[in-house]
């Protein structure tokens, strides 16, 4: 049995606007333009307060840790998209030679795996903060005969003003991996709080970098 000429018209073109907007594409999102003066840039920076970490058992309670001295460097450079790599940190050190991170538990000395990222993912242009974080962070902490390792992320915030980076992380960013001779004091699964400022210098130099995100 024959269609009526008109019912297939109808058909066909319902079918070809089916098409249509099947094959239409959503408009992508503009990659961020990261720019960083001077670019790029070799950096060092130090402390301004004490680091303060918690190896946290249970939400909000643990075993805190004090880090007097923490230092880290390494190099950014400009780059494009959100999220973004803008940078690797090379080398980073909690507590220094006579200056240890102390706990309840006795000094921590903490050993890193790096390179580390440094990802930038928004920017306020009004206060001139970059928000963001160090990815592929690898720490192994040691206590008396305690080992662990924590992995994860930490965010960071870096402000173009002070060339203050203030990291700030909370439960969940970085995990106990693995432990040795922790018993309940470093679990596996238990996070590792970090709450630090540092002042950010182009290396061997006054000169604070700046990091501005715009979008095309």
């Amino acid at each position: 049995m024959k269609k009526p000429p008109g019912k297939l018209a109808a058909v066909a073109g319902a079918a070809a606007a089916a098409v249509a907007l099947t094959a239409a594409p959503a408009p992508a999102a503009p990659s961020t333009v990261w720019t960083v003066t001077p670019s790029p840039v070799g950096i060092a920076a130090q402390n301004t307060t004490n680091v303060v970490l918690l190896i946290e058992i249970v939400k909000d309670n643990g075993i805190g840790i004090v880090c007097s001295r923490s230092s880290f460097s390494g190099s950014l450079q400009s780059a494009t998209g959100n999220p973004a790599t803008i940078g690797t940190i090379g080398a980073i050190a909690f507590g220094a030679t006579g200056a240890p991170c102390t706990s309840v538990l006795g000094n921590v000395t903490f050993t890193s795996a790096t390179p580390w990222s440094v990802v930038a993912q928004d920017h306020t242009v009004s206060t001139g903060v970059t928000q963001g974080h160090f990815g592929n962070v690898d720490l192994k902490g040691t206590v008396g005969a305690c080992v662990f390792r924590v992995r994860g992320n930490l965010p960071v915030t870096y402000a173009n003003a002070t060339g203050k980076l203030a990291v700030a992380s909370a439960t969940g960013d970085l995990t106990v991996v693995s432990q040795t001779n922790c018993g309940g004091a470093a679990p596996v699964g238990a996070s590792l709080v970090v709450k630090a400022d540092h002042l950010v210098k182009k290396a061997d130099t006054t000169v604070v970098p700046t990091i501005v995100g715009t979008n095309p």
